[in-house]
């Protein structure tokens, strides 16, 4: 019998940046040579939408968002935690501009390589292009899925995705500190800043989250999972 797939709304991914461990002494120092570290306060952006790609950017420590713009409009496409990389869409041949926004959620680290520099270890090391393509697989998956559930689950399903996906993927802990907004948390969940407190609200009288100043626990993530796939 197959097996159901379940979709979930969150933006990160299960598999933490390995590529760079592909590369061999001398590549390493290739790319030290052709990079430079970048400390972005909290609320910078770290790329702008159109603007031109003339570096990959790779996330050494803090957290960041990466959205789309449409005049005053935004939608939240990924969360973006320490180790992962901004960028590899500037990589295929004509698409030299950044198809989206960064901006940091706190104060972060990103290593910008050139984006020349990258693509010569791509051409020069098989194992170091195979994990840049499996990325880029993954991003598709997450996307992908991110789009279902924005667009078929309920507005409780999806709040509860985005809080098994600070959770789990993030963060790593069942209590973590609220580094996001209650507008934030709306953005993700693509829901109104009224809807989001309603529900956080009612997810606490329920005994499934526990709310202390700026720290959020989750109390049953069983429960949570259960409206996240139901929906």
């Amino acid at each position: 019998m197959p097996k159901s797939i379940v979709y979930n709304g969150c933006s990160v991914g299960e598999n933490p940046l390995c590529c760079f461990d592909d590369l061999t002494d001398e590549e390493m120092v290739y790319v030290e040579e052709n990079s430079v570290e970048v400390e972005y306060k909290r609320g910078e952006i770290i790329c702008k939408q159109g603007a031109f790609a003339s570096h990959i950017m790779v996330m050494k420590e803090g957290l960041a968002k990466i959205y789309l713009e449409n005049g005053n409009d935004s939608l939240i496409l990924k969360i973006l935690p320490a180790v992962n990389i901004i960028g590899l869409t500037a990589l295929f041949d004509g698409n030299n501009t950044f198809p989206y926004s960064a901006q940091t959620y706190m104060d972060s680290t990103v290593r910008l390589i050139e984006i020349g520099a990258f693509r010569k270890l791509i051409e020069s090391n098989t194992k170091f292009a195979g994990q840049v393509i499996s990325m880029l697989a993954e991003n598709s998956v997450i996307i992908n899925g991110r789009f279902f559930c924005l667009t078929k689950k309920q507005t409780y399903g999806r709040l509860a995705d985005v809080l098994l996906c600070l959770s789990n993927r993030i963060y790593k802990t069942d209590k973590f500190p609220l580094q996001l907004t209650r507008k934030d948390l709306s953005e993700l969940a693509s829901m109104s800043i009224e809807s989001t407190t309603r529900i956080l609200t009612k997810f606490k009288d329920e005994g499934l989250i526990a709310v202390h100043c700026n720290e959020i626990e989750i109390l049953n993530p069983d429960k949570l999972l259960e409206i996240s796939t139901i929906g």
